[in-house]
């Protein structure tokens, strides 16, 4: 029924002139932070864009709602930000609310050709891009369009992705017509963040990011070029972006300004002035969120916004935005749950799962160079300061910077008495967002997994309940309160007795997460071995770590090995990745893990195994 509205809806609309409502032009780029030269930076070669900021506005305070592509590509193609959606974990597979479509669509709608060349990663499959796009793929191109028709054209550069950088095949075709005098001298590089070891492959890794930039510039101002020989330059509102920061550790992935500032550039001619925000050549430092990037694009071509999207225009007299917010999920193989909130000048942090360390084990990221330097700094431990900050075991549960005074987020003030106001703002702040939007990342994925298909969607999952406001603050509360510590334990055991698996789960994770304390609180062990037969997985996996935590092994080990069988994908990667942090401990449950390797419903419970297997076998029985 979706497709058949959505193809009716397309087809009934008259085509507009364009002389009636800009074209639109998005030039989108991967994996880079604002290393632009009209953003600032000494180091940046990319004269296309810096001609393309003189004639427009560069907006500073540009911040994605993830760190990571594929989530934060979802929130922009909704207008809604992914952890309110279900697209919130990295390669998920939300289902979408009947009533919510693509902006996209709207633009379809309003009589706009619509191109996407190419990249989606959407995190939803239905509906396909084909119902999205009039053309979506390498073909996909604004010239398709019927004479007179206006267009909505989206270009993505892969070339700046991190396996750019990583993969020297890939970074030499992408730079391969780069001059010399646009090549890079790693040596002579002063934009070397703190956290980084300071060594020749590190640099070579910056000088690459670089490169990487200054080949994505020229093909921007190929497309750019197409633009004014065909006339259409003073018809076209262009804007480039980024999806995310730069493609190296404690940046992509990561809510830091290193992850989620990206530059934006955005040119409006001079017949649609009065969407200008600036004047030609200046900057603006609205605070915007990737959400925004569609409802703005829809005021500019004069569309109405619809009253469920997150996103807002930020074109014209738009109000500004008080705070712009990112969230974190599942990374790959690895759940991290971080929920991040931001003013002009201060980033509040709240790490809901602190017992994990900032730099998780994943494959993907583990092949990169400057990981390696990470690493074998961690094992030589031969490092000091910012560097050997990140490699902690665990984080801090809240997180506070000052990023007037410290633009690397490095000092951690969330326990200075003098910013304690300024604290609880902003923990107010992002409490509040996380209940207006109902955050479902708050949810654990094999209970997703369950509960979708009777819901009829992610998003209304959270919404099922009798009082779905008062769920989600529930679920809210319990789940800031599983990193209190034992302040909270009364209503950690409280929560083990409640009739949602949800809570259930955030009742023994916080007793898990202080388990030396939690075993001599009254109520906690009895409480955590009756969760042992919980009718959810997630409930058992979650009380057979917090009771192995506490040396109690039998028969709590037994149980989350045996999950590792059972008949939910996600709640076999949660037992994967329990047995994995649990080190030593899980020893003898080496054979499940072992089983763990094969007959897998999906790669990441394969690369959990993996990791625990070799851990446990050692360097000279390595599983390849």
């Amino acid at each position: 029924m979706r497709r058949i509205s959505l193809i009716l809806s397309v087809l009934i609309i008259p085509v507009l002139q364009a002389a009636d409502r800009p074209n639109i032009l998005w030039l989108s780029a991967e994996d880079i932070s604002p290393h632009i030269a009209c953003f600032g930076d000494p180091h940046a070669i990319t004269p296309n864009l810096d001609e393309l900021a003189k004639q427009g506005t560069r907006y500073t305070n540009t911040y994605t709602t993830a760190g990571v592509c594929a989530p934060c590509r979802s929130g922009i193609i909704t207008g809604m930000y992914q952890n309110a959606v279900g697209s919130h974990h990295m390669r998920c597979d939300a289902k979408l609310p009947d009533w919510l479509q693509p902006f996209p669509v709207y633009f379809r709608q309003a009589g706009y050709y619509c191109t996407n060349n190419s990249k989606t990663d959407y995190q939803f499959k239905e509906p396909s891009a084909r119902e999205i796009w009039d053309v979506s793929g390498r073909k996909g191109h604004w010239k398709g369009r019927r004479e007179g028709q206006p267009f909505f054209a989206v270009f993505n550069f892969t070339g700046c992705h991190e396996s750019g950088i990583e993969n020297e095949e890939k970074y030499r075709k992408v730079t391969e017509n780069l001059a010399p005098a646009q090549r890079q001298d790693p040596d002579k590089l002063t934009t070397l963040p703190p956290y980084y070891p300071d060594t020749q492959v590190v640099r070579e890794d910056w000088k690459r990011n670089y490169e990487l930039i200054t080949a994505m510039d020229a093909w921007a101002g190929k497309l750019i070029s197409e633009l004014k020989d065909a006339g259409e330059w003073d018809n076209t509102i262009v804007m480039f972006w980024s999806d995310h920061g730069v493609g190296l550790p404690r940046a992509k992935r990561w809510l830091y300004d290193s992850g989620t500032r990206v530059p934006m550039i955005l040119r409006i001619p001079e017949k649609w002035q009065h969407l200008r925000t600036a004047l030609p050549g200046e900057k603006d430092n609205r605070l915007i969120n990737s959400v925004d990037f569609g409802p703005a694009m829809m005021n500019a071509a004069g569309i109405d916004l619809p009253g469920y999207m997150h996103g807002r225009s930020f074109l014209g007299d738009a109000p500004e935005r008080e705070y712009v917010y990112g969230a974190r999920d599942r990374m790959d193989e690895r759940y991290d749950i971080i929920r991040a909130v931001r003013d002009k000048r201060f980033r509040y942090i709240r790490n809901f799962e602190p017992l994990k360390p900032y730099y998780q084990y994943m494959n993907t990221p583990e092949k990169g160079a400057t990981m390696m330097e990470i690493r074998k700094a961690e094992r030589s431990g031969d490092f000091e300061g910012a560097v050997a900050l990140f490699s902690s075991g665990r984080k801090p549960v809240e997180e506070l910077y000052d990023l007037e005074n410290d633009p690397h987020e490095i000092n951690n003030l969330a326990s200075a008495p003098e910013y304690a106001d300024k604290r609880k703002s902003l923990r107010n702040a992002l409490t509040e967002w996380q209940l207006e939007v109902g955050d479902i990342g708050l949810l654990p994925e094999s209970l997703i997994e369950v509960r979708e298909k009777d819901a009829g969607s992610t998003y209304a999952i959270l919404r099922t309940e009798d009082d779905p406001s008062r769920f989600i603050r529930e679920l809210t509360d319990v789940a800031t309160k599983a990193s209190d510590g034992p302040s909270a334990f009364p209503d950690l055991v409280a929560a083990l007795d409640h009739g949602d698996a949800a809570i259930r789960f955030w009742g023994a994770t916080g007793l898990g997460n202080f388990a030396e304390e939690a075993a001599a609180y009254s109520g906690a062990v009895a409480a955590l071995e009756k969760a042992l037969e919980d009718s959810s997985p997630t409930v058992r996996i979650a009380a057979g770590r917090a009771l192995c935590r506490m040396g109690k092994t039998d028969p709590a080990l037994a149980i989350v090995a045996e999950e590792m069988k059972g008949t939910g994908q996600w709640a076999r990667l949660e037992a994967s990745i329990v047995l994995d942090e649990l080190d030593e401990i899980a020893r003898p449950a080496l054979k499940a893990l072992q089983e763990g390797l094969v007959d897998q419903p999906n790669k990441y419970i394969v690369r959990v195994s993996n990791k625990a297997v070799n851990d446990l076998l050692g360097t000279e029985n390595k599983v390849p």
